[in-house]
């Protein structure tokens, strides 16, 4: 296991089904004591085989489902709950932050980042240290281990979330047999590259935080998506609303990350899909016809290529009016292939092995 986290532990949050993950970290050779909020819904079994971890998009929170404290659903109620694709009668689900979460100035969002507090109580800035995937996943994995969890029965998420489920698989498939990546890549491409992270520092320089969140709400929605949820709605009180939560520091950092993401520095995509194949990985990926973040044409080449390397992958697109966005407002569009994804069996290869003994459980 790596050793860049120590002494991990999850505590009871404040809330039901509220917990605390913290542990002594080390990123880029800097310590940090790091304490991340999460959310749980369901139980675990007595067999503890039944956790699926959901991971956030680009600005969101643990809050996946349920209510939030102003009375609104979580962003992925819609497919979270008794009944739902992700059944809290079946499945125990958890939602965490990641560090820099930019709703860092939520009272209820627990993170660590540039703009949260160090043990001297100064604010990290520009001392906090660079972390990546890799960091993430490792958070994550502990806490797996931490809730005595061997493996997840599935890792879900869409945007970032994609991001960070696609690493699961190609780090330790072993332990997330199923996954679902919803308007994601496995790469980051000149979209993201060439034209929204440039433009986004040089937006930030000028506008601030206000800026930042204009322009990621109009590349999230796109022209139509814009007019359809601000027809009769003042766009300026929305962000006035959103600038009260949101870090624009932790915007930044978060963006410097998906900016790492490619799967090919885990391992050529030939080895990847050998290693699927061999473990028995489910792979569902979803995207949107019309998305200014991940062009669909980039997964489906990739879903076309892991296919024919005998991957038991499952792509599908879909037609959103609100863009990107549609993969956290659009969920009835791949509800169902989420919830046939939950329903497949356990790879034979896996069942009664123990993840624990995984020789790449680390990765």
């Amino acid at each position: 296991m790596s050793e860049t986290l120590r002494e991990a532990r999850l505590e009871a949050g404040n809330g039901p089904g509220e917990w605390i993950f913290s542990a002594q970290a080390t990123f880029s050779s800097v310590d940090v004591p790091l304490r991340l909020g999460a959310q749980a819904w369901g139980a675990l079994n007595a067999a503890r085989d039944n956790a699926v971890l959901v991971c956030h998009y680009y600005t969101g929170t643990m809050r996946a489902a349920g209510t939030n404290p102003d009375g609104t659903p979580g962003w992925w109620a819609a497919l979270i709950g008794p009944g739902r694709a992700l059944d809290t009668d079946r499945f125990f689900v958890i939602c965490m932050n990641t560090p820099s979460n930019v709703q860092a100035h939520d009272p209820g969002i627990v993170t660590t980042g540039p703009d949260t507090l160090r043990p001297d109580g100064e604010r990290w800035g520009q001392r906090f240290p660079v972390w990546d995937f890799g960091d993430l996943h490792t958070i994550q994995l502990h806490l797996m281990r931490t809730l005595g969890v061997e493996r997840w029965h599935a890792v879900v998420g869409p945007s970032l979330g994609g991001l960070q489920a696609l690493q699961w698989a190609a780090r330790c498939p072993e332990l997330a047999p199923r996954v679902a990546a919803v308007a994601a890549s496995p790469y980051i491409g000149p979209a993201l590259r060439e034209a929204f992270t440039p433009f986004l520092h040089q937006v930030a320089q000028v506008g601030g935080l206000d800026g930042a969140l204009r322009m990621i709400t109009f590349f999230g929605l796109g022209a139509d998506g814009l007019e359809s949820m601000f027809r009769e709605v003042d766009f300026n009180s929305y962000l006035s609303s959103r600038s009260g939560t949101a870090s624009l520091p932790h915007i930044l950092d978060i963006a410097r990350l998906v900016g790492t993401h490619d799967l090919s520095s885990v391992a050529p995509h030939p080895q990847l899909f050998t290693r699927w194949a061999g473990v028995g990985l489910n792979l569902l990926t979803v995207n949107i016809a019309v998305d200014q973040f991940f062009p669909a044409a980039e997964m489906r080449a990739f879903a076309q290529e892991s296919a024919l390397a005998g991957v038991a992958h499952t792509h599908l697109e879909f037609d959103s009016a609100q863009g990107h966005l549609g993969c956290v407002n659009d969920t009835v569009a791949f509800a169902a292939p989420l919830q046939n994804l939950l329903d497949t069996p356990t790879p034979s290869m896996l069942a009664g092995a123990s993840a624990v003994d995984s020789k790449l459980s680390g990765m």
